[in-house]
């Protein structure tokens, strides 16, 4: 029997588990991979309706960071929501504390799909572009959406951003919310490569939280131990089997 790699999910609890970390767990499952969860904010919520967000102090979630990492090996990490971004680059510096070597996968949830904004740049202090600047050079993979990006660098163009950024880490741009060729996903790497993922399901159902369900598939491809591409090209397929699965807005998961 093949001995499944552990992987972390630090993200909000979602109480309709469409989105955030119970999403991300049914996802490494369904992959074969074991998932540990790190709970960042629990949710008032529905797969349409978004009420409150209560967020988890930070020495609670460097606490459960700490007592997994005493007990389990873990190379590959997603991140999810956070409460701002002076508190996510806290989180990544004791996972490097933790495995310098550690790939992050970090999934700039800004706002909700019911339009609950959690934090933005304009919402925090003069020193929220340097933070930005900080966590993108010690990450492994952004995977944004078009929302997303536009708003982690306002001045800035779609293509200013993505050069800005894949300077410094890997950028995975989710199509989902193009105004055209909806669901082209593009991979720009750090090395200056540029891969174009074009969508091949059929019968796709917008669903909640499918960018957590890509972004925590992406993470546990690498943990399997594939390229960031065939890990990307991998990802997007299982995502596209999660929104075919059904027309509601929750999808199901194989295992």
């Amino acid at each position: 029997m093949i001995k499944r790699p552990y992987i972390l999910t630090i993200a909000g609890f979602d109480p309709s588990n469409g989105a955030g970390l119970t999403a991300d767990i049914k996802t490494f499952e369904a992959l074969k991979g074991y998932g540990l969860a790190v709970c960042t904010a629990n949710t008032v919520q529905n797969d349409v309706e978004f009420k409150e967000c209560h967020w988890v102090d930070i020495a609670v979630i460097k606490n459960q960071i700490d007592i997994l990492f005493d007990r389990f090996v873990i190379d590959v990490v997603k991140i999810g929501i956070v409460e701002n971004w002076k508190v996510l680059n806290e989180i990544i510096d004791v996972l490097l504390e933790k495995n310098k070597n550690i790939r992050i996968v970090l999934d700039p949830v800004l706002k909700s799909s019911s339009e609950f904004e959690f934090h933005s740049l304009g919402s925090e202090n003069n020193n929220a572009n340097k933070i930005v600047e900080e966590i993108t050079k010690k990450i492994y993979l952004l995977t944004p959406n078009y929302h997303e990006i536009e708003k982690l660098y306002t001045d800035k163009t779609i293509e200013e951003t993505v050069k800005h950024i894949s300077d410094k880490c890997n950028l995975f741009l989710k199509g989902g919310h193009r105004d055209k060729d909806i669901g082209k996903d593009e991979l720009f790497t750090i090395n200056r490569k540029h891969f174009v993922l074009n969508p091949k399901g059929k019968n796709i159902a917008e669903k909640h939280g499918s960018g957590c369900v890509l972004s925590s598939a992406i993470a546990m491809y690498l943990a399997q131990g594939f390229s960031l591409l065939q890990s990307c090209f991998r990802g997007k397929r299982y995502t596209e089997k999660v929104l075919s699965s059904n027309t509601s807005l929750l999808g199901y998961h194989r295992v």
